[in-house]
């Protein structure tokens, strides 16, 4: 039993980043039955409420102006604009968690990630890629709920994304579900060293998926 004279263990922090189609929510959900101990940091949301989402459980769902009236009080520790809908991440929320010795994924865009990284250095930060374009492309639809233009659109946005696959400390890709997980858990449970985004083979796979063809 820890001494109460002691101070909390610090909680950590994994920053969670991925183009839309590689898998990333499919992933995190996994990881989180097979590491109980973790907590998802749930986001502020401009966009529509789904029929199968909760408020307060998958996000919490605020007008526009209620965000715009959060980002002037400095109440986010990152937002962004995605597509037509903005996301942030409430500072009082993570402190309060990693404080307490809670470790927390957060899952978000690049945008959110490079803000997250200069507020808090000593996050861990992972970005997860598609095996292929031709994946990527056939998970988008797949999905069977976006017309041809939001397709094209988010295959647009996904080539963008994957450039700033080298700011992270980790890159998954996500070609098998079952080895894409245990990847993130070993990141999780320890250094996750093969997973680096220096090792071999990944700048060139970076660089078929974000080249012009």
């Amino acid at each position: 039993m820890a001494s109460p004279h002691l101070p909390a263990r610090r909680g950590r922090l994994f920053v969670i980043a991925a183009p839309s189609g590689a898998g990333k929510t499919s992933l995190v959900r996994a990881l989180m039955e097979r590491e109980p101990s973790l907590r998802f940091s749930i986001s502020y949301t401009t966009r529509p409420q789904r029929p199968t989402e909760t408020h307060g459980r998958d996000y919490f769902f605020v007008t526009q102006d209620e965000f715009a009236a959060m980002v002037g009080r400095g109440e986010f520790l990152e937002h962004a604009r995605v597509f037509d809908n903005f996301y942030g991440t409430a500072l009082s929320q993570v402190e309060a968690s990693l404080a307490g010795g809670q470790d927390l994924i957060l899952e978000i865009d690049w945008q959110g990630a490079q803000q997250i990284r200069l507020a808090l250095p000593e996050c861990r930060s992972i970005f997860i890629l598609p095996p292929s374009r031709a994946e990527l492309e056939r998970r988008l639809r797949g999905r069977g709920t976006d017309a041809e233009d939001v397709i094209q659109r988010r295959l647009r946005d996904a080539a963008t994304d994957m450039t700033h696959w080298f700011e992270f400390d980790y890159v998954v890709v996500n070609d098998d579900f079952e080895r894409a997980l245990a990847d993130l858990h070993a990141i999780v449970q320890g250094p996750g060293d093969a997973s680096r985004r220096g090792r071999d083979g990944l700048a060139e796979l970076a660089a078929s998926l974000t080249t012009a063809q």
